[in-house]
């Protein structure tokens, strides 16, 4: 049944994340990984139970915010020449997603824990 729950959540997040990156670029891709961060930490905060963090968390946020697609972004910059976006982009994207899971560690702990 969890298997079900994953497959059922990324069937959304990938296309989220595909949307993202089709309408607004590397911008787009950054900006869904800092989201999905800060919703999986809430999930994670609240203390959602296996089926909820299977379907949201793991098929969800796991579909919708990919180190492959965040790596193949940086990539794309550096051989496009933009030294400084690949640099903020790695850099932002590690910062900017942890510190937005822990917000949402903190938010949904104080709200649902």
């Amino acid at each position: 049944m969890n298997a079900l729950l994953v497959a059922l959540g990324a069937g959304v997040g990938a296309p989220l994340r595909y949307l993202a990156a089709l309408r607004f670029g590397t911008r787009g891709i950054f900006a869904v990984n800092v989201i999905g961060s800060f919703v999986l930490g809430a999930l994670t905060g609240a203390a959602v139970a296996t089926p909820g963090m299977a379907l949201l968390g793991t098929g969800l946020c796991g579909a919708l915010t990919t180190y492959s697609t965040f790596g193949h972004e940086t990539v794309e910059l550096l051989r496009a020449g933009q030294r400084r976006a690949a640099l903020l982009n790695v850099v932002g994207s590690t910062v900017l997603g942890v510190l937005s899971a822990a917000g949402g560690v903190a938010a949904g702990a104080a709200l649902f824990g």
